[in-house]
Formats: structure tokens, C-alpha cells, sequence
């Protein structure tokens, strides 16, 4: 009994005074040791393996500053993070995508790097980029790997038929995308182009930039509102012609996501299937032998190939105690070689001007040289920075794109939905 009495109150003790052994905040030894969490969202082997490899680097030179490397992953990332925030149990350094990090940001979850960062880092990544991270006057993460949509094509298919083949020098337009893909479809179950859009909204408008489509317009009064004007209308335009007039898009992938496209891409149902641009190794991984396949760019419209984008991104947790040592961890995971590294294990294409000088990604295999000849033109995803964001894309947006490719609503109601209801949604979070 004597011994039950003592240890309670030294566990009364402990809890009294937050020296828990299982305290979140405890991130440092008697001994000034500095112990960093780093959670990763890598999945891929290639990319799991890099990561780790130059957390040991990390760690076998500085034994001041301790990394641990945490699994996370994409599925629940948000709520994840959401909870541990609000728990105070975020990771020091979080792995994660700019297009996530706005309501972090402006909730005070995340520090703010602009007087952390070092003059390499920031001049080696350009400004177009440093925007997906920038909420308010403050940046919130670096982002280092992005991936444009491109086009994965049938080059056997391509080849027979004649086609022009395009070049990111000189893309297809929307319209000839449209013929094309009508042309090289047989209307007996052979088609030119396969759509998977069970995640509409980001598909669109990031493709949409390429048409001068920006949706969301930031005013005089600071608000953001939405328009969907004749640019907007091209992409969405043409994905609903070629499933509803053309026929030559398969409507039964409309609701399907990216994977689901590959076998009947491999069987010979579909020429083109539009994916991003790490898809190239599931490709890799899955294509029958001898099956032969490009990396083609999207189409472009009046202002060429840009689209949108939202990186992925190493941010800080504002409840950090080590934030210098934190950021030193992210210059050091983020020089070029590294960068390198990072990018061929993800099958996407770093941030950082110099990392993208690399020969590695400038090969003519699996179509590296076309992706990267896309970087320079990819921008910050329209909705980057839009509070109220996710609330539209799910519950108006979504439905509402579902329903036009189907057929079930035309361009006007189409419209109607995206700025009527769209801006009573961000009028909530704009007040």
C-alpha cells in the first residue's frame, strides 16, 4: 500500500509541474539536446527511402539537433494535424500541400518563415511558387515538389493515326484537343481521351489558367468573389462536348480517380488519359510489356501552358520551441541535391532553379524532359489563398461539375451554382 501511496503522488507530481514523460512539449534533454519531429507524408518506396536517408545524414552531423522521422499520411493529413494542433501535439516540421495550409495559417498554427529562411532558399525558389505559401503578409511553408497535369498517351495509337503530336513549345490548343481526341475515337467503344474526375474541382480550375479561367477575384473592398466569365467556361466546356456531343470521352470515368483509368488505358479503350505527373511510375510499374506510352502537355489556351498548382510543402508549427533549429533542418533537406533526390523518389519536379537544372530531369525517359520544360509555367492554384475554400469545393462545386459532365445541368445552371451559391459560402468567411 506504502509504494501505490508514493508512486501516485509522484504522478500527481509530475502532472502538477508538465513534466510528463509523455509530454508533446518536451522537446529537449537535460543536456540542451534538441529533439525535432519531422512528419512526412512520403508513401512511395523511392521517396519513403530518400526522406530517411538524409534524416540519418541530418542526424550523424549534428548531434545537437535531433530529427525523428514520423509516418503520416495524405488520407487524414488535415484532421490529423487539426487535432494535434489544437491538442498541442504538432510535429515541429510538417510535411503537407500549400492548398491545405491556408486555414492552418490564418488560425495561428503555423509560424510565419519570412525571417527564418535563408537568402539561398529564397532566391533559389522562385516567386511564383513562394505565392502558394503566402497567406496575408506571412509565409507559411516552402514548397519544394510540384507536378503539372499532362497528358499519359497510347504513342503506338498516337503514331497510326496521324495526328499532330504536341510539344510543350508548341501545345495543343483546347479546340484541336477537342478534334483530335473526336478523330481518334471509333464510336464503338474505342476513345480518344478518358476523364477521371472523381475530384472535379482542382482539375479544373488549374487547367483553367491556361485559358486566362481565374474564377475567384480578389476586389476594392479586400473580399474575394467569384465570376465565371468566358475563360472559365473553356476547360470545363470542353471535357462536357467530348463526353456529351463528341463521344470521345468515356463518361463512365468521370467519377473514377486517376489509377482506375490505367487498365482500360492498357487495353487499348483509351488514347490519351490526363494525370498527373507522378502517375508516370504506377505506368512504369503496371504497363503490359511492350506497351508503349509518352508524356504529352495539356492543352493550352490564349495564354499557352500555364496551370495552376499547389506544391508540396515543409511547414513549422507555431507551438515549435525550436524554430531556428527547424528551418536549418528544411535548408539543409531542401539543397538541390537533395531536392534531386526528393523528386525522382516522388516521380515529380522540384521547386528550386538550380535542383531543376539537373541532367537527371532533362532525360528523354518516361518523359521527364516534357514535365520539366512545363515548370516555368506552372502558377499558384486560383482558390490558394480563399477562406471558404473547401467548403465550396464540397459542397457546391463538386456536385455541380459532376452534374454538367454527366449531361444532368447545362453551362447556365452550371454557372448559377458555382457564383450564386458559391458566394454566400465565402461571404460566411469574409465578414
Amino acid at each position: 500500500m506504502r509504494t501505490r501511496w508514493f508512486t501516485a503522488l509522484v504522478v500527481v507530481g509530475l502532472l502538477l509541474t508538465g513534466t510528463s514523460a509523455c509530454s508533446g512539449d518536451d522537446r529537449g534533454s537535460a543536456d540542451g539536446r534538441v529533439t525535432l519531429r519531422f512528419q512526412s507524408l512520403a508513401w512511395q518506396k523511392e521517396s519513403v527511402d530518400a526522406n530517411k536517408e538524409l534524416v540519418e545524414e541530418w542526424n550523424a552531423s549534428h548531434p545537437d539537433v535531433k530529427v525523428e522521422y514520423v509516418q503520416g499520411t495524405w488520407d487524414s493529413v488535415h484532421d490529423q494535424l487539426l487535432t494535434s494542433f489544437e491538442g498541442g501535439e504538432a510535429p515541429d516540421i510538417i510535411h503537407d500541400a500549400s492548398d491545405d495550409l491556408a486555414d492552418f495559417a490564418y488560425g495561428g498554427y503555423l509560424a510565419d518563415l519570412r525571417d527564418l529562411l535563408s537568402e539561398r532558399l529564397k532566391s533559389d525558389i522562385p516567386q511564383r511558387s513562394w505565392e502558394t505559401v503566402t497567406f496575408g503578409d506571412g509565409i507559411y511553408g516552402v514548397p519544394f515538389l510540384q507536378e503539372p497535369r499532362v497528358l499519359i498517351a497510347n504513342a503506338t495509337w498516337l503514331k497510326e493515326s496521324g495526328v499532330r503530336v504536341p510539344t510543350p513549345e508548341k501545345p495543343w490548343s483546347w479546340g484541336e484537343f477537342r478534334r483530335i481526341t473526336d478523330e481518334l475515337s471509333d464510336g464503338d467503344g474505342k476513345y480518344g481521351v478518358a476523364w477521371p474526375l472523381k475530384e472535379p474541382v482542382s482539375a479544373t480550375l488549374n487547367l483553367s489558367l491556361s485559358s486566362g479561367g481565374q474564377l475567384f477575384h480578389r476586389e476594392a473592398d479586400g473580399k474575394v468573389r467569384i465570376r465565371f466569365g468566358e475563360a472559365d467556361e473553356v476547360v470545363p466546356r470542353t471535357i462536357h462536348d467530348q463526353v456529351n456531343t463528341d463521344g470521345s470521352a468515356s463518361s463512365s470515368t468521370l467519377g473514377s480517380g486517376g489509377s482506375d483509368t490505367l487498365p482500360g488505358f492498357f487495353g487499348g479503350k483509351y488514347a490519351m488519359v490526363p494525370l498527373g505527373f507522378s502517375y508516370r511510375q504506377q505506368i512504369v510499374q503496371q504497363a503490359p510489356k511492350g506497351f508503349d506510352w509518352q508524356v504529352l502537355p495539356a492543352p493550352a489556351g490564349a495564354d499557352g501552358p500555364s496551370q495552376g498548382v499547389s506544391p508540396q510543402t515543409l511547414s513549422v508549427a507555431q507551438d515549435s520551441p525550436h524554430k531556428k533549429e527547424a528551418v536549418e533542418f528544411i535548408d539543409f533537406l531542401l539543397r538541390p541535391a537533395n531536392m534531386v533526390g526528393l523528386a525522382l523518389g516522388d516521380w515529380m519536379l522540384p521547386t528550386g532553379t538550380e535542383a531543376l537544372r539537373d541532367p537527371a530531369l532533362h532525360t528523354e525517359e518516361h518523359g521527364w524532359a516534357t514535365g520539366t520544360a512545363l515548370a516555368a509555367h506552372l502558377r499558384s492554384a486560383p482558390a490558394q489563398s480563399v477562406r471558404g475554400y473547401a467548403e465550396w469545393k464540397d459542397k457546391v462545386a463538386t456536385p455541380a461539375l459532376q452534374e454538367y459532365y454527366s449531361g444532368a445541368i447545362g453551362l447556365g445552371e452550371l454557372r448559377e451554382r458555382l457564383v450564386e451559391d458559391g458566394n454566400l459560402v465565402l461571404a460566411r468567411y469574409q465578414r
